[in-house]
Order: structure tokens, then sequence, then C-alpha cells
């Protein structure tokens, strides 16, 4: 075995500086207005260095030992660091995989808590804890110092001047979530100038938020920017991790998304997104980390105290528990592990003022030993605590683990992705076979999965594409993945996509295909922004960006991903024009909304029925009918005197009918007559997209269907035009007269 806390570096020691006893809390490195307390949790250790490097992180220029250990926390104080102060940590115990321990001074590590990095991580042996050409593998023990290729991290000074900032605060039902890539979003947008594009200062650009808030989405769903690691494997094929899923720090930025060297920059992006209104909310990545399994680096955790900070087999501690697929597990049911994500999530929502998380793999979040547990230790400590109960906590309710599929199982207060609702619309609009039951399902906002426990129709998440998987255009336009630049010989990605090229594989001239593709891309969107739940729109589907086929983009950092404002092409500047219409008939009418599930019985105190679905010949659907396979058109009624809250009441809001047809021809649709209605007025048509009118149809009209479309009614009253409906109806007419603010391309 090698020696355990012996290694052959030397620092180059220019001064010494003076440390004090400092204290134990809080972790991390605080600035306090005199100096900076460093402190460093590791109940396995026997000895913390702190590391200090010039202003560049190129040279270390003094090695303190940390002079206090309490409540198995290393700590100190130097009164004479400030801001800006780079440093980095080595830590001494045993080097005993068998035993879980990995300890090797000759590492440098990253502190857990760095509120930023300096550099980057530059792939090589030394950055291994063993002899990575040893045949004993990762029993051996590595001697060579990794300080230069590793980041360092940076002392702080998290002072910001917020002005009259203040949260937007988006009820959930009104939430509309738009999943974007901090760097693809305006890498090509040449409105930004250059040398911002690609960073948080480029979306701080006042047209960026003016566009989502023209475009009507209410709130912007980031794709990871905790710092990552661009994986080994990655490297060697001239490949970047363009996704993030691969942190190495969950308190600091992502370095390349910082346009300057203040991670303040991020915080002037919030503050004009909070001033248009749009809310931020993180995908964030704490199930684990880049460190890998027993034959990874040693960058921070496994370093600091492996056996405390991942999930090891019971019975094997050198190896790794390995739910997530990467290779190691963050281990949440350790106390301080759980207090690391804990502070992480409070340190964005309250000093970074982010409103909200999306969770990667979040059922490895609630596993505990026994397995997945809604009342286990981190939904627990979200659920009490009055900063993260206070924000959106959006859960991805599925891992590769045992047990890992929980979409409906998260508790009270969580919303979480529903993939059913992604797979079963899309195969609907596909044409398959038997779907009319399960569409009725989905589109009602999923009762069958969420409807327990008080949980709101808001619990689900509801999508027809996100960063994982084909995008809207190529959705239309490949039945076959094309992840060739992958460097994977197209293994990677999921082969069942309940996509359909209609015809031709990708791009065509033809027009027929390139007229259906565009109105099959409405459909989906118009299912997606009218049914009941919280609708998430991808980047760039709203005009009709293509991934060339690729649907596992995770590695593709170039034109592939980056969305290319100066080539959208008319039809997609219809789409971002249909796109908006479908949000404001969304937010114009609150019956697509309710607080409430749809459940369809009739209720007799009241005389009236939330949801009717209704056959072509507008009579409330049989159960043959519901049974019959080859009926692909239903319509929707949605009665707007139905109750819509728990107080047994008649509500106040707009009749809508909907109407779908997948058939691939024309469907007559008799339009049904409705208590208290006078006529139909048509709101949106997905055949006809460019409709400036909004005509009027008498009870008992056959309206032709066109093959694989959709349509939007809404009720004419017989006495009186209310608010609601003269307001919504204005809203559609006039969206084509309200251009999108600064045309962002």
């Amino acid at each position: 075995m090698a020696p355990s806390i012996h290694g052959k570096h030397r620092s180059s020691t220019v001064q010494r500086s003076v440390i004090r006893e400092g204290k134990a809390f809080p972790l991390g490195a605080t600035w306090d207005g005199l100096g900076v307390n460093f402190a460093l949790f590791s109940a396995n250790a026997t000895k913390v260095e702190l590391c200090l490097f010039d202003i560049d992180g190129e040279k270390e220029i003094e090695r303190i030992e940390l002079p206090e250990y309490t409540d198995e926390v290393w700590h100190g104080y130097l009164p004479e660091a400030r801001p800006g102060t780079v440093y980095g940590y080595r830590v001494y115990g045993p080097y005993e995989p068998d035993a879980g321990h990995r300890f090797n001074p000759n590492k440098l590590l990253i502190d857990p808590y760095a509120k930023q990095l300096v550099g980057s991580l530059s792939w090589g042996p030394e950055l291994f804890g063993y002899k990575i050409d040893s045949p004993d593998k990762d029993l051996s023990f590595d001697e060579r110092d990794s300080a230069r290729r590793m980041p360092k991290c940076r002392v702080i000074d998290p002072a910001f001047t917020w002005g009259q900032e203040r949260r937007p605060s988006v009820p959930w039902e009104q939430t509309i979530i738009y999943e974007m890539h901090v760097k693809g979003f305006t890498k090509l947008n040449a409105r930004i100038p250059e040398s911002e594009r690609g960073t948080f200062a480029g979306l701080a650009h006042a047209r960026i938020a003016d566009y989502l808030r023209t475009l009507g989405v209410t709130s912007a769903e980031l794709l990871p920017i905790h710092a990552f690691v661009d994986d080994s494997y990655l490297v060697d094929k001239g490949l970047r991790n363009y996704w993030g899923y691969n942190s190495i720090a969950f308190f600091a930025p992502e370095p390349r998304y910082l346009h300057s060297p203040f991670t303040n920059e991020f915080k002037e992006m919030v503050n004009q997104f909070h001033a248009a209104g749009i809310e931020v909310i993180l995908d964030v990545v704490y199930n684990h980390t880049a460190e890998g399994n027993e034959l990874g680096p040693t960058l921070s955790l496994k370093g600091i105290d492996n056996a405390s900070y991942y999930r090891l087999l019971p019975d094997e501690k050198r190896y790794y528990i390995n739910d997530t697929g990467t290779g190691n597990t963050v281990n949440l049911s350790h106390p301080r592990v759980l207090q690391m994500v804990a502070d992480s999530l409070r340190y964005w929502a309250q000093e970074m003022r982010v409103d909200g998380f999306r969770f990667d793999l979040a059922t490895i979040l609630a596993r505990e030993p026994y397995g997945f547990d809604e009342g286990g230790g981190f939904l627990d400590a979200c659920r009490q605590d009055p900063v993260l109960s206070s924000v959106k906590l959006i859960a991805e309710p599925w891992d590769i683990g045992p047990g890992g599929y929980q979409v409906g199982q998260y508790p009270p207060g969580w919303a979480e992705w529903n993939d059913k609702f992604r797979d079963t619309v899309r195969a609907f609009w596909k044409g398959d076979e038997g779907k009319l039951a399960e569409l009725a399902a989905r589109v009602a906002g999923s009762g069958d999965i969420f409807n327990k426990r008080g949980r709101k129709p808001w619990a689900s998440v509801n999508f027809i594409t996100a960063h994982d998987g084909f995008n809207l255009n190529d959705l239309v336009s490949y039945n076959d993945k094309h992840n060739e630049a992958n460097g994977e010989d197209n293994r990677d990605g999921h082969s069942n996509n309940h996509s359909w090229n209609h015809g031709v594989e990708g791009p065509t001239d033809d027009p027929e295909i390139t007229a259906l593709r565009e109105r099959q891309k409405r459909n989906l969107l118009a299912t997606l922004l009218l049914s009941q739940g919280t609708p998430m729109i991808l980047a760039g589907d709203e005009f009709g960006h293509s991934l060339r086929g690729n649907n596992n983009a995770y590695a593709q950092d170039n034109e592939i991903t980056w969305l290319d404002w100066a080539a959208i092409t008319p039809e997609g500047r219809a789409l971002i024009e249909f796109t908006r219409k479908l949000i404001a008939v969304r937010k114009a009418y609150p019956i697509l909304h309710r607080g409430r599930f749809l459940v369809g019985n009739y209720n007799e105190e009241l005389d009236v029925k939330d949801v009717t679905w209704l056959s072509p010949t507008g009579e409330e659907m049989s159960q043959d009918q519901w049974e019959d396979s080859n009926a692909r058109c239903m319509g929707m009624l949605l009665d707007g005197r139905a109750q819509p809250t728990g107080i047994k009441r008649r509500g106040s809001d707009a009749t809508l009918l909907i109407v779908m047809n997948a058939h691939h021809d024309v469907v007559e649709f008799t339009l049904p007559a409705v208590p208290e209605g006078k006529r139909w007025i048509g709101l949106l048509d997905t055949n006809d997209p460019d409709r400036t009118n909004a005509p009027t149809f008498d009870f008992g009209h056959v309206y032709a269907v066109t093959g694989r479309s959709a349509l939007v009614f809404v009720l004419g009253l017989e006495d009186r035009q209310p608010r609601y409906l003269r307001e919504g109806i204005g809203a559609i007419l006039n969206i084509a007269e309200q251009p999108v603010a600064g045309d962002i391309g």
C-alpha cells in the first residue's frame, strides 16, 4: 500500500501569513470586511493545508496548515486575505481505497463551497490519486503535484447593488417555462457585442429579456451553470461538454460563461430578467460530480473525504454506487453533504436571487440507502426550509438506479417533468393507434398521476421537447437519430423517439412535406400550451431550429446547438407569431390553467360538468368510441361555469372548445350547443395560422377539420360580451400588430 500522508511536493514559499483560529461556520471562504475565514468539512482527514496562489492561479506562493478542528470542520482565519485571494486545499489522511479513503495531499483540491473558480482543468495523469499506468490501478499511489492542471478557487466580495429589483413571483398556475442554454442562446446573435456572446453578460442585454417577455414566457430555465468539467474522453475527440451536467463546484458559476472576472455578472443578468418580469430557474446537478468512479480523477470531494461525500458499496467501499450512470453518486444521506446541497440552493436563491430549481435525476436526491423515500432527508429539508419551500422546485423524477422511475411520487409543493405527456402527445400526432383516452388524461393535467394529497395541475411540467432528445423541428423531420458527430458511431441517444419525417429524412424542398411539417409543429405547440399543467418550451423550437437529427447533442458546442438568429426563415418567423398567439390564448383564458383538476364528473349542485369529451358528431364520447383504436379526432369542451376553487359556486370563465384531429384526412366535426351560449367564435386553426379575424359559427355547424390540425373556439354568450371575451379575442388578433421586442435576430 502506498504511503498515506507523505507527499514529495514542496511549496515555493515567499511569505508567511498570520493565521488565526477562525470559526467552523460558515463553511467555505468568507470575507467579513477585515479578513477571510476558511472552513472545510472532513470527518476523516488528519491535516488540511490552505494553499495560496498568485492572482492568476499559476504559482503557489504559500501553504498554511489550518490550525483548528471543530465538529469535523477544519478552519482558520487570515486577517491579511482579501477578495481576489486565490486558493485551494491539500488534505492529508489515509490512502486506503478498500476502506473508502482516498486522501492524497499531492493533489490540489477545489473547495466545495468555492464561490468562483480561476482557470480551467487541463487533463493529465497528475490529476489522478493513483498511477494510471500501474497494474494495481487505484490501489497504487501517485505522488505528482496536480496544481498546474487544476482550476483554483477565488475569494469573492458578494456586494452588489440590486436597485429596484423585485422578484416576479409568477404564480405556478400562470408559469410558462422556456428551457435555454446560456452560451447557445447568444453565441450567434449579431446584435450582442461579440466578446459578450455566450456569456451571462450576453444574456444580460435588455433585448434578450424583452424577447422572452414579448414571446410570452414567464420563466427562463437555464441549463447547468454551476462550474463543470469537460470529460476527458470528449477532449480527446476534440469535443466539449456542452450541456454542463458534470458539476465540480456547486456554488461557483461556470467560468466560460463569465465575460468579466466578477461573479456579479450573473446577478446583472438576473436583474435584467426580473426587470422584464421573467423568472430565472436553474437546472442543477447535485446527484454526481465530475470525479467519476474509482478510476476517476481527484479534484475535490474525493480527496477531501471520499467516504463521507459519496455513496460507496457497503461491502466493497473501494467501489461507488452508480445510480447516475456517471460513475459516482453524491451521498445526501450524510448530514454534512445534505447541508452542502441545501447551503448551495440557499446561496443561489438568496444571494443570487434565482427563482427556482430543476433537479437533474432527482430520484437520487430522494433515495436513502434503503431506496426512494418521499420523506427522505433531502425532500424533508426542502419542505421545511423557509427559503427553499418558497421557490419553484422541479424534479426530473427518474434515474437508472433501483426504483428509479418515480413520476407522480414527489411530495406536495414539487412539480415534476412528465414524460408521459411528451410520449403520448408525440405518438398521437404521429398517428399512432389507440391514443385518444391517454391523450385526454394528459391534456387534462394527468390527474391519474398527480391528483392526490392536494396537489394541483401545475405539478405536471408538460413538454414535447427538451435539451435531451429531438427538438421540435427534428421531431417532424427525422425518423431516426443522427448522432454521428458525437463520435460514438451513432450508438448514443434514444432510438424510440415517437418521431416522423413525413416522407423524407431530414431537410427537403418538397412544398407539401414542408407545409405538413410546419402544421405538425403548430399542432404540437398548441397541444402543449392549451393543456392543463405547466408548459415548458425548448428554446429555438418557436422558430424551427434544427439539431440536424442529433438527439443527444450534449457534446456539440458548435453551430449544431447554437441558435442561429440570422438564419430564421419566413416559416420560422411565422411560427414565432403563432407561438405568441397560443401563449396569448393561454393567458387570456384562465380555464386553460385552472387550479383544480378536470375530472369530467357532472356536478348536480352547480348543474355543470367541468370537461366533456366530444366525438366528431358533437356528442359525448361513448365507451366504444374511447376504445376504438382507429379514432384519431376528439373535442375537449371546457365549461367556464365549472367550480374554479374549493368554494362551491359557479365560475365565470370563458367556455372553450378544443378540437384535435390526428387523422390524415378531413373530419367533419359538429359544433355542439352549449347552455347560455349563442354561437362559437373561432380563435385558432393550425391549418390557418395567419388568420386575422375571428369568424363565428352557429351551433350545429359542421366544421371541416383539416387532416392533422387543431382548432380552438370560444363560446359567444347570448346576452353579453364579458370583458374576458373581448380581451381574449383582442389579444389574439393584435399579436400581429405587436412585433417581438428588439427582434433579437
